[in-house]
């Protein structure tokens, strides 16, 4: 009864050592960044090593522009990885070299039967109601019995009775009967290796002692562990985590939103903000919601990642975020509004407006619960006279809002000190001596300044635009 190690913890010597293995096929999905990130943090709970490899053995669909998604999304989530990348499809000679010592020991044989062989084969077993696998009609056939001119793909010897149970540390002890796992192909007939030959190679050649995965990859596990005790190595601890979902509980995909790890860097949403929400994603610590990650590091462990798939909550994600946008610097806010601004919206922005994002950052930061709400929230500072009003702010200009600003407009312009306090002072003065509430005030001046009906305190929009710009916008709309 072949079974994984029951190990979930660091081997005799210590170490532990994890990998992330994506396809460079596309951006770094959203899945794929989480099984990166509980790979990264129990590699660094355990003070052990993440590794990363990029598995570019379909030639056809691998891009480098794919790899450096990959590269640029772990960058941008903080997943940094101990070793140089390794590269599946450069080892393929390595791959080969296996197959070949099992074909040499016995343990692996050479397959001649054509395309239509197997597909006859397939749909004689599907009308039967049986396996549909392959039925190892060259398993023990002699070789002189080779067709001429054929190249035969290399086949490992399955175990064809009893069990496989891989003892998973997320699914608990998985049963596989024998009968069920056909004699796969290691080496196609061009020579080439399988996916299900390199992985256990490279994760060998690595020193991989925990594969932590989706649970697509669960038979796999079972077909892998053949593979690896033929060969006598050791088996890695297993942890097959669930898919993530959607919000409407169907599996998530390009429907649901933002897929990849970037996409969510342009929404404007922090790393930070993102570690934390993955981590949530099928993992917990009793009730704690936001967390540092270090705290996720010094928590984490296989045995709290839950067996049923994790539903991916946007509405949750932009909350979480916004948690984090208010204890952010605010001078790394402002470069992050500004590179939306720029890489991301296309609006020409002067370097000059940077100081004034972090002067008004405080503000902007209160309701913020992304960059892009940053950034649409800094759009007066950028502005150009005269402002555009939106429909809420036109409406909002009266005749009667008008002559609030006309009013207002000589105590500013005798104000002496442009200041926060002086400004406030003024505004309330005002508002005092013409018996009106702050807010008949500061609704008019919110709208003349900003060309909107909502900003930071109208306070602090006085004050960041600066006395001239200021007076300006209020004399443009002022009766």
């Amino acid at each position: 009864m072949p079974a994984s190690s029951p190990a979930a913890s660091p081997s005799a010597d210590g170490a532990v050592r994890t990998r992330f293995a994506p396809s460079p096929t596309g951006f770094l999905h959203i899945g794929g960044a989480r099984t990166a990130l509980f790979s990264w943090l129990f590699a660094r709970h355990y003070g052990g090593q993440f590794l990363l490899r990029i598995e570019d053995t379909d030639r056809t669909r691998s891009t480098e522009e794919a790899v450096e998604a990959i590269f640029e999304g772990m960058r941008w989530l903080g997943l940094d990885w101990d070793e140089e990348p390794v590269f599946q499809y450069a080892r393929r000679e390595r791959h080969a070299e296996v197959a070949n010592q099992l074909l040499a020991e016995g343990k692996a044989y050479k397959c001649y039967a054509s395309q239509e062989e197997l597909a006859e084969m397939r749909e004689r077993a599907k009308a039967e109601g049986k396996p549909q696998g392959y039925d190892g009609r060259w398993r023990d056939r002699d070789p002189a019995d080779a067709p001429e001119g054929v190249a035969p793909v290399i086949r490992l010897k399955m175990p064809r009775d009893g069990e496989t149970v891989i003892r998973d540390h997320v699914q608990g002890d998985v049963t596989m009967p024998n009968n069920v796992l056909d004699d796969y192909i290691l080496l196609r007939s061009d020579g080439s290796p399988t996916y299900m030959l390199s992985v256990v190679v490279d994760d060998h050649d690595m020193g991989i002692t925990h594969v932590i995965r989706g649970d697509d990859h669960l038979t796999n596990a079972a077909r892998q562990i053949n593979l690896l005790q033929a060969m006598g190595w050791d088996v890695p601890a297993y942890a097959h985590v669930p898919m993530i979902h959607g919000p409407d509980g169907a599996k998530l995909s390009k429907r649901h939103g933002a897929m990849g790890a970037e996409q969510y860097r342009d929404m404007g949403y922090l790393p930070e903000a993102m570690r934390n929400y993955l981590a949530r994603l099928g993992w917990s610590h009793g009730d704690d919601e936001v967390f540092s990650t270090e705290q996720a590091i010094e928590w984490f462990g296989l045995e709290q990642i839950g067996k049923s798939p994790a539903r991916f909550d946007f509405a949750k994600l932009a909350n979480l975020n916004g948690i984090y946008i208010r204890e952010a610097d605010d001078t790394r806010l402002a470069d992050e509004t500004l590179r939306m601004m720029r890489d991301v919206k296309g609006w020409q922005v002067d370097d000059g407006v940077r100081a004034a994002l972090i002067e008004a950052m405080p503000g902007l930061k209160e309701r913020a619960k992304t960059i892009d709400d940053l950034a649409e929230g800094a759009k007066f500072l950028i502005a150009t006279r005269p402002l555009d009003m939106n429909e809420k702010a036109e409406k909002l200009l009266d005749a009667d809002a008008r002559g609030v600003l006309a009013g207002l407009l000589p105590a500013l312009e005798g104000m002496g000190d442009w200041s926060l306090d002086g400004i406030e002072g003024a505004v309330r003065a005002f508002a005092e001596e013409k018996d009106l509430k702050l807010g008949k005030v500061a609704q008019p001046l919110r709208a003349a300044l900003t060309g909107t009906t909502t900003s930071p305190g109208i306070f602090d929009v006085l004050a960041v635009l600066g006395r001239d710009e200021s007076l300006a916008r209020i004399k443009d709309q002022a009766a």
